[in-house]
């Protein structure tokens, strides 16, 4: 009886310690068996922008699987970011990217674009963002100049090139000063 035992124990050790040599190198390496995208980068911060400038970035990432990797589709936040990706399959230890455009006009303020990657990644979507602030333009800038409007109870008074032209508007009365 003891000897069946001790068979049947060594014979349940021998299995496993083959089970544990047949696992494929890559997955001991650290890679995921199948496709996996790795980013070098998740967020950028473009800083600040001027209201109607252009933010470009490309993230660059890294197939770290063990098949190709294919973008299927990248979904983004908002119709101001425009993606552009590696469209063939990358291969596993082979690199891709994803470029981003952001369009500031009609923006204003701290902005956070988001961009969903969709692919065969056997973690399923991921996402990488642009982030900063949009300022708006100095008046110097500008090609019209900006007014100050404030409410008064006096008629409208409003300076152009040096020229004052008073103006009134139903009951209510506003005062512009041109900056």
């Amino acid at each position: 009886m003891k000897k069946t035992l001790l068979l049947a124990l060594s014979l349940t050790a021998a299995a496993y310690t083959a089970q544990a040599q047949a696992t494929p190198p890559a997955a001991k390496a650290g890679t995921t068996a199948g496709p996996a995208i790795t980013f070098e980068e998740v967020k950028y911060d473009f800083g600040s922008v001027v209201q109607g400038g252009t933010v470009d970035h490309t993230f660059k990432f890294k197939n770290t699987g063990t098949a190709p990797l294919v973008i299927s589709n990248i979904g983004v936040s908002c119709g101001c970011t425009t993606p552009e990706w590696t469209k063939a399959p990358v291969m596993p230890g082979k690199t891709g990217t994803i470029a981003a455009h952001f369009n500031s006009t009609g923006k204003m303020g701290m902005q956070n674009k988001v961009l969903t990657i969709e692919s065969n990644a056997t973690a399923g979507s991921t996402t990488v963002s642009l982030v900063g602030e949009v300022k708006e333009a100095s008046a110097t800038a500008n090609a019209a100049p900006q007014m100050a409007v404030t409410e008064t109870t006096a008629a409208t008074t409003v300076k152009d090139n040096g020229k004052k032209v008073k103006e009134k508007s139903g009951d209510a009365k506003m005062k512009a000063k041109i900056k």
